[in-house]
């Protein structure tokens, strides 16, 4: 025997037949339609498309006339201050933004005309700053290829640098004892010794240690110019970086000394001048560390 249906069957069963006989709803969907951009509108989208592109190239332009015009003089006494103050730069970055516009300028000559693509952040060009004009167009434009025909990625374009280094690297033409001055370029390790002198202390395939009064450093061979001194001049300032290595070393210094050592750890010149001479003896007096003359 059957049993008759619960009251929540009965319920269940007369909504579903109510939504059986329910009219079927029919909605339209109305397509919109986006209108094609004017002659015009091209035009000013590829305007302000540049404009974007190029951005970090008319900051280093600005920054170029800005230094070379000295419109900073007013307000305060170095460039580099100046940057530090108004744009918030480190003291590194307004360089690198100049070095891209010109590296940028260069591309433009050759690659815009072409395929009209360009870089469009400092990043991607600075691995080309250090190259010929010739050699960062093709550089560039092989960066572009290997990108698939699209802006290349600043390691995309240092890969293909490295590549051409290590087949055109030449040997160290550095010596043991030579007198050196650090040029940091784009080294961080480097940051703040731009001008530095030091003794070469070692020479390895591409690059030497080179000693300095404050410590030694591991710079390679583009890094490094020589004084190109004589054997005798040589000899002077390696007993000189001894003497401001001893002073150095002394840790109950007063602050006045380092202003000395700066002085003259950048001062690449095998002499010392009558008044720096009584300086440096009266400094070394003081802290007794008579330096007598080596042959």
């Amino acid at each position: 025997m059957n049993k008759p249906p619960s009251r929540k069957q009965s319920k269940a069963a007369k909504d579903t037949q109510q939504q059986d006989n329910s009219p079927s709803v029919t909605i339209d969907v109305v397509a919109v339609e986006i209108p094609e951009l004017t002659q015009e509108e091209l035009r000013d989208r590829l305007h302000l498309e540049r404009k974007v592109e190029r951005a970090f190239y008319e900051a280093g332009k600005a920054l170029m006339e800005l230094r070379d015009r000295r419109l900073y003089r007013s307000t305060h006494r170095t460039f580099e201050e100046y940057c530090k103050d108004r744009f918030g730069y480190s003291r590194r970055q307004p360089y690198l933004l100049m070095d891209a516009a010109v590296v940028f300028e260069n591309l433009v000559e050759k690659c815009d005309p072409m395929d009209h693509i360009l870089p469009t952040n400092e990043r991607q060009v600075r691995p080309l700053v250090k190259l010929e004009p010739q050699q960062q167009q093709q550089v560039w434009q092989q960066a572009v290829e290997e990108a698939g025909g699209k802006v290349p990625s600043g390691r995309v374009v240092k890969d293909i640098v490295d590549k051409i280094r290590e087949r055109t690297k030449v040997p160290n033409p550095y010596q043991l004892g030579e007198i050196c001055v650090i040029q940091p370029k784009d080294n961080p390790d480097l940051r703040g010794k731009a001008g530095y002198w030091g003794v070469v202390t070692h020479v390895g395939e591409y690059s030497c240690t080179v000693q300095c009064w404050d410590g030694d450093y591991t710079a390679k061979v583009e890094h490094l110019k020589s004084l190109e001194l004589l054997e005798e001049d040589c000899k002077y300032m390696q007993q000189l970086c001894m003497r401001l290595r001893r002073l150095h070393e002394v840790a109950s210094r007063d602050p006045a000394v380092d202003w000395l050592l700066q002085g003259l750890g950048k001062q690449a010149k095998p002499y010392l001048s009558s008044l720096q001479a009584k300086l440096l003896g009266a400094v070394e007096k003081e802290y007794n560390l008579v330096w007598r003359q080596q042959n």
